[in-house]
């Protein structure tokens, strides 16, 4: 797509000027960062030049690997995994293919999640485990935005990068107070630094209306917090250890998880 391509250079120079930046820097944990980052952005912006159906292959495999990683984080029964997995990745194919039905499988999906408990005969632990399937169902979902966002997703997948960098410079150098007990390490300087930043990248990329603004400047700060809450009820640090500077793929997603269904809703 043509956004896509005239969006590149600004997203090279980008990834550049961070390789410098970290490279001076000397610090492991962020040069490890950047070269995540610079082996994402060519398969996301390479996923999502091809359309809907690029959009739809892409989320659907993020939402199988992402959908694993919650199924452990809730210790959730095979069958449980299996069902948040499908929804995970046939809701965005859906959305690509037959978006008519899109929301009849997505109650669909959520029945199931609630039902399997119930079928397994959990007495333990099956109420905990039939909410958190339903909300797995809920949340991944919200991938099928890269489908339905058209070619305001690759602007919003840019401009979530580029707030998740400038939260963490504007929480070292502006500070400010803890922005929540979920994770006291964050501060309200990176909620500005990470609203002033990706709503910068938004107008660069020529796709500043409020719905992506509110998106980025909103939903990005509180999908982090979610995912904190999420990880403190678990008891866990990251949800995976195989995606070098960040964890697991939930650690990378968690603020695009909120901010694609806002944009959707807000769009």
């Amino acid at each position: 797509m043509s956004a896509i391509v005239d969006a590149a250079p600004f997203v090279a120079g980008a990834l550049g000027a961070g390789g410098i930046g970290v490279w001076v820097s000397r610090r492991r944990e962020l040069v490890r960062r950047w070269c995540t980052w610079a082996l994402i952005a060519p398969v996301v912006g390479g996923a999502l030049y091809f359309g809907a159906a690029g959009a739809a292959l892409l989320a659907a495999a993020l939402g199988i690997v992402a959908a694993a990683e919650y199924g452990r984080l809730f210790g959730l029964s095979a069958a449980q995994k299996a069902v948040v997995a499908a929804a995970a990745a046939g809701l965005p194919l859906a959305a690509w293919l037959a978006p008519g039905g899109m929301w009849r499988l997505a109650a669909a999906a959520v029945l199931a999640a609630a039902i399997v408990p119930v079928l397994a005969g959990d007495t333990e632990g099956g109420a905990r485990r039939a909410a958190a399937g339903v909300f797995g169902v809920a949340w991944l979902g919200g991938l099928s935005g890269l489908v339905l966002l058209g070619e305001h997703a690759f602007a919003l997948c840019v401009a979530v990068a580029v707030a998740d960098v400038g939260a963490w410079c504007g929480g070292r150098f502006l500070g400010g107070p803890p922005l929540s007990p979920l994770s006291p390490a964050k501060r309200w300087g990176g909620v500005l630094g990470g609203a002033i930043a990706g709503t910068a990248a938004l107008a660069l990329l020529g796709a500043f209306t409020p719905g992506l603004v509110i998106a980025v400047a909103v939903a990005v700060p509180l999908g982090d917090l979610l995912e904190s809450m999420l990880k403190r009820g678990a008891g866990v640090k990251d949800t995976g250890t195989w995606l070098p500077g960040f964890g697991g793929l939930l650690d990378r997603l968690d603020s695009l998880l909120l901010a694609l269904p806002v944009a959707m809703v807000l769009s």
